[in-house]
């Protein structure tokens, strides 16, 4: 599945109203954590048909990545039925990442 950027427009569509599990991904490119974690997030977008995968440039959507509490980047956000049910901060390895998902 492709990865869907979110913005102030589609957030509630494609987050809220989600029928599975939404992995969020606040990046900014000019982040080196950022970038490590990225193709990480990529693949899983295409190996997880059960995830929905969305990213979010914090220097773009700053009104978005305010509403998280975002203050350090990158930070991954899992939510499922409308409601955060994991969350870090920093780079993690992509098993870490699948256990966030799958908790």
């Amino acid at each position: 599945m492709a990865v869907i950027n979110l913005t102030n427009l589609n957030f509630e569509q494609e987050v809220m109203r989600s029928d599975k599990p939404v992995l969020i991904d606040f990046f900014a490119n000019w982040c080196g954590p950022c970038r490590m974690v990225s193709p990480l997030v990529d693949e899983i977008a295409d190996e997880r048909e059960d995830v929905k995968v969305c990213k979010v440039d914090v220097d773009e959507q700053g009104e978005l990545a305010a509403h998280f509490g975002v203050s350090s980047i990158p930070m991954l956000v899992v939510m499922k039925n409308g409601k955060i049910t994991a969350q870090n901060v920093g780079a993690i390895p992509k098993p870490a990442i699948l256990e966030m998902i799958d908790k």
